[in-house]
């Protein structure tokens, strides 16, 4: 599927952004963290909600991803967009083996752990574990139905089945953000029309807001944050801040975000803020300030923080499940405090494991055997930024 073309020139901002954006890779590993830590805290004796709303709210860090995925995936593709050569077959390729390969590895990994978990005779609740729940999960479709089956191999995995039909759907939000380029505004209003639409919608006929939608049509959630980011990266595209300006944008907005989540804000104003938040950040770049948010490691968290968010509830589900068993207590049982220390390190570990030995080098492997076996034209060549 090929785009119309389009004057690319029409579209070049004054100062494009740079091609790579490390400031938005930084910060998915803190936002992978917070998901974490909202897990840990379900688990521990702690009242978080009584102090401080950081823990709780550090839940809506899935809405920043998606946020960021309409972004990231317009700057790069921006070019092929505006020429009209975006290959559908081919960008599909790129996201399946963006997401798949440690999908399908933590899907495993839980099968093995509930085979094992029946054999021995441990605690746990099979009618999480049941087979259509598997192969709905295994293809990433759990997310797109109502919740008239239970899907729960792996919580946090209704998110990528959100990314995927998003995905699917992006030559969509790409033609819109493409017709509207220079209309920045009027992307931002029909994104958040879009989202009051949708939000109304779903109290009406699940009782619940829509940035509360998981595996219950969770795909109602990425929808307008997906265009919601297109919309703010066709806005940034006309922005060209100072150092200084770049730096006071990021700095307030990530202030202001973490200041709604601490006095407990209506999730959806703090999904709003999140986009001034992706944007300030990729201003960092466009400003020639990101030097703080760079550095090599702090992207290489960024690169491995779609595996820790993969893979840090199978580690809780089985650390609780075995010291359930050692300890002869439930498995419901409270979190000591050591726990939780040893768990951090251990799941940041495996994560890190997980992306560079298996995720990366099965994404490289799937993209070539693609490009040999069926995509018969050679890929063109691009600067992209670090995947969504």
């Amino acid at each position: 599927m090929r785009s119309q073309p389009t004057d690319a020139s029409a579209l070049a901002p004054t100062t494009p952004f740079p091609a790579n954006l490390p400031a938005l890779t930084s910060v998915r590993f803190l936002l992978a963290l917070g998901v974490v830590f909202f897990h840990y805290q379900l688990q521990w004796k702690w009242d978080t909600m009584a102090d401080t709303g950081l823990f709780d709210r550090a839940r809506l860090g899935v809405d920043v991803f998606f946020i960021l995925s309409g972004f990231v995936l317009t700057h790069a593709y921006r070019d092929a967009l505006a020429s009209g050569t975006l290959d559908y077959r081919r960008f599909i390729v790129a996201r399946f083996a963006r997401i798949y390969p440690a999908h399908v590895a933590v899907l495993t990994l839980i099968l093995v752990m509930v085979v094992v978990a029946r054999l021995i005779g441990a605690e746990f609740d099979e009618t999480l574990y049941n087979p259509f729940g598997l192969l709905a999960t295994l293809l990433l479709i759990h997310a797109w139905f109502p919740n008239t089956f239970v899907a729960e191999w792996n919580g946090p995995s209704w998110s990528l089945s959100a990314e995927w039909f998003a995905y699917l759907l992006f030559p969509v939000f790409a033609w819109i953000g493409l017709r509207l380029a220079r209309r920045p505004g009027v992307l931002l209003g029909m994104a958040g029309l879009l989202f009051v639409a949708l939000d109304l919608f779903y109290q009406a006929v699940f009782g619940d807001i829509v940035v509360h939608a998981e595996n219950n049509m969770g795909i109602l959630r990425i929808i307008p944050e997906f265009l919601y980011g297109v919309a703010l990266y066709r806005l940034g595209e006309q922005l060209n801040p100072g150092r200084c300006a770049a730096i006071v944008v990021a700095m307030l907005s990530t202030g202001t975000m973490l200041m709604l989540m601490h006095f407990q804000a209506d999730d959806r104003l703090i999904v709003l803020v999140a986009g001034p938040l992706v944007l300030g950040l990729a201003l960092l770049s466009k400003a020639s300030s990101d030097q703080l948010v760079a550095r090599r490691w702090m992207v290489v968290l960024g690169e491995a923080s779609y595996a820790l968010y993969l893979i840090h509830m199978p580690i809780l589900v089985g650390w609780k499940g075995v010291f359930s068993i050692l300890t002869d207590r439930p498995s419901t049982y409270v979190l000591a405090w050591w726990e939780i220390a040893v768990l951090l390190p251990i799941t940041i570990a495996a994560a890190l494991a997980l992306h560079l030995l298996f995720e990366g080098p099965a994404r490289t492997w799937i993209r070539k055997r693609a490009e040999t076996l069926w995509l018969s034209r050679p890929a063109r060549r691009s600067a992209t930024p670090p995947e969504a």
